[in-house]
């Protein structure tokens, strides 16, 4: 029979509830209703990075022209393409990845798990950037309203902000984006405000821009000829790529989005697409009509609102505040796209143990909680190492975004060209992943050439090292499971099977009749993980060991939900049916041999917790009980084996210790 029991929080739970909020039932029909973000909150927590780009990214572009302003013309349509153009590729990718396909599942699905790694190493160097670049974006912009005696506490001003955004983000995906909706908010309506004011009083001089436009392309060519003139707007055009960072957050953030999944995703990317692109246009044709020229100690955007607004009296100074204040914070909150992505795809590479398995599991805030802790602590390390400087910082960024959108587009171009022609619009489908792949192949080889010797080599060699350190651990759990397989493999070689073990216990005879509970007996309670050679090992030794002084045997499993796992209320049903069938196989495994057998399970995210629930009722019912567990033993221990496995085992053993309750480890050798 199967037990399952409520419940019982400790003090270490209560304590945490104080600081990132109470436990979440996985159970509740509810709960993913309740965690998921509809379309609008989506924007807001994935969009926020690409928005936050328009303080920066027209800016770069639009000086890169050195002086050649009306080129800005070309620029921006160029951007505005590219961003929909990605966008369009990305909502390929929500349709044939509706459980989420970031640019590590799609290389690894539609490449190969190598191309898989390389794109998800790229993309968490991406995101620690995102989030390091962001706050001190942010620091930099708030700071500039202060004093100047102000700017020492920048940095631990900085810092105290990414760690506050690493709690708000351990509370919760929905808990960390609604607070910033206001100014997220603030930020659409004056910047859609200023440029449509900015267009709109410059129409009646349209022909005028025209005429000009086409004298500044004539005098262009006359400097740099045709090949110049080109390569001055694909220089602007690649300088601006930051510009289209954050389109990826949306097909890598499906798993958070409220159902139907694919329907809200492709919403979530229709309102990205339109406001990233309607905002870097808008900008970089309001630069070139309020003739918009550098100001040491200002940006081009605080340039632009205060020549709009230069009329408009204490007015005009508050609008310019509160659009700036927006801007400011607005780089804060793109912060979020780092911290929702980035624990996402770092779960994800450890399912398919390109990383630690322990970042695949979740906190009973039903987040990545490990993922969030390291990719927090990894930006406030860059953080204090670059001492917040944005210039250095922007050097580093950007590249590493185009490796993950070309081997995505690169994918998406060998899966349609191998698909059929029935495939409804597969030559439209084809056509955008092909033009996508050769943008963002294009921006990426200029990036990489133009910030390479500035800085770009580091970005690229800590990649790298993130790719080796990847490949040495998936070697190391490759090697692991040839020996678990071993491990299994002498069970199947001994030729002892579920229903012939008659040899273990020679004085019974196999039956399949219903054992009674032996109430004088003694009890085995053996912590199992599954239906495997571990645990058929451990419970073949105790019989080896200890004869016939056990005539009860109790099989005790948790169905661990990691990110694998929750995904939805399938997934959890499929984990209960797997878990319950397992611990009928150890049942049938002992009582055909005239032993009685019983299983508990419990769910969740903890196995020490989970196993603490259900031991009060374990020992209530078989108060002469003993537990086992059964711990593997590796021909070469060292810090990495720590590292690289969880040794649950050893926590539950630590915790009956405290109980007082006797447990004996079974060492099985592999």
């Amino acid at each position: 029979m199967t037990r399952n029991v409520d419940p019982q929080p400790g003090l270490w739970a209560r304590l945490k509830t104080v600081v990132v909020g109470g436990a979440h039932n996985i159970f509740d029909p509810k709960v993913f209703h309740q965690l998921s973000l509809i379309a609008f909150f989506a924007w807001v927590g994935l969009g926020a990075d690409g928005l936050s780009s328009s303080c920066y990214g027209p800016e770069e572009a639009f000086l890169a022209l050195q002086g050649h302003t009306h080129l800005a013309i070309f620029v921006a349509i160029a951007s505005g393409i590219t961003v929909y153009v990605i966008s369009a590729s990305y909502s390929q990718i929500i349709e044939l990845f509706p459980t989420g396909g970031g640019g590590y599942l799609v290389a690894s699905k539609l490449l190969s798990p190598t191309a898989g790694m390389v794109s998800g190493c790229a993309l968490l160097i991406d995101y620690v950037l995102t989030i390091t670049l962001s706050v001190a974006s942010g620091g930099d912009a708030l700071f500039s309203f202060l004093p100047p005696h102000l700017l020492a506490y920048k940095l631990p001003f900085e810092a105290v902000a990414l760690l506050g955004l690493i709690v708000l983000n351990m509370r919760g995906v929905k808990e960390s984006v609604v607070p910033l909706v206001p100014i997220f908010l603030t930020f659409i309506v004056t910047h859609a405000f200023i440029i449509l004011y900015a267009i709109g009083t410059h129409l009646p001089n349209f022909p005028e821009l025209v005429q000009s436009t086409g004298a500044d392309i004539q005098k262009t060519h006359a400097e740099l000829g045709l090949f110049g003139m080109l390569l001055l707007i694909m220089r602007a055009y690649s300088m601006g790529a930051g510009t289209y960072t954050g389109i990826e957050a949306v097909s890598n953030g499906l798993p958070i989005l409220r159902e139907p999944r694919v329907k809200t995703g492709k919403r979530t990317m229709h309102y990205m697409a339109f406001s990233l692109a309607f905002t870097v246009m808008g900008l970089m044709l309001a630069y070139l009509l309020y003739g918009v020229t550098r100001v040491p100690g200002k940006t081009l955007n605080a340039v632009l609102f205060e020549s709009i607004t230069a009329g408009w009296g204490q007015w005009g100074y508050v609008f310019v505040l509160v659009t700036l204040v927006s801007e400011a914070v607005l780089l804060f909150v793109a912060a979020q796209t780092g911290f929702l992505g980035g624990p996402r795809v770092l779960a994800n590479m450890a399912l398919d143990r390109w990383f630690p398995t322990k970042f695949s599991m979740l906190s009973n805030r039903l987040v990545s909680q490990k993922g969030i802790l390291y990719m927090g602590m990894a930006s406030l390390v860059l953080m204090l190492l670059s001492r917040g400087s944005v210039a250095f910082l922007v050097v580093l960024y950007a590249i590493n975004v185009f490796i993950t959108f070309f081997l995505s587009q690169l994918g998406l171009v060998r899966h349609w060209w191998a698909a059929g022609a029935e495939v409804e619009q597969r030559n439209r489908k084809l056509s955008v992943a092909v033009i996508g792949l050769l943008l963002t192949g294009f921006i990426l080889i200029t990036v990489t050439v133009l910030k390479f010797f500035e800085g770009g080599w580091i970005t690229l060699l800590v990649t790298s090292a993130l790719v080796a350190i990847s490949i040495y651990i998936k070697r190391h759990y490759r090697h692991t499971a040839k020996l678990l397989r071993r491990l299994d493999n002498l069970v199947e070689a001994s030729g002892i099977h579920i229903t012939d073990v008659s040899e273990l216990f020679p004085e019974k005879t196999a039956t399949a009749k219903r054992v009674a509970y032996d109430k004088k007996g003694r009890t085995a309670v053996l912590l199992v993980n599954g239906y495997n050679g571990l645990g058929l090992h451990t419970l073949l030794n105790i019989i080896r060991l200890f004869g016939g002084t056990f005539s009860n045997f109790v099989f005790v499993q948790v169905g661990v939900v990691d990110a694998g796992s929750f995904k939805g209320v399938d997934e959890l049903e499929h984990l209960q049916k797997k878990v319950k069938g397992e611990l009928a196989l150890y049942e049938n495994f002992v009582g055909t041999q005239g032993m009685y057998s019983e299983s508990f399970c419990s769910f969740g995210i903890d196995v020490v917790e989970e196993i603490a629930k259900v031991t009060p009722q374990i020992q209530e019912r078989f108060p002469n009980a003993v537990f086992f567990g059964g711990q593997l033993v590796f021909p070469d221990q060292s810090f990495l084996t720590g590292m690289l496995h969880n040794y649950t085992i050893f926590a539950v053993q630590r915790y009956f210790y405290t109980q007082g309750i006797p447990i004996v480890m079974m060492p099985i050798r592999v």
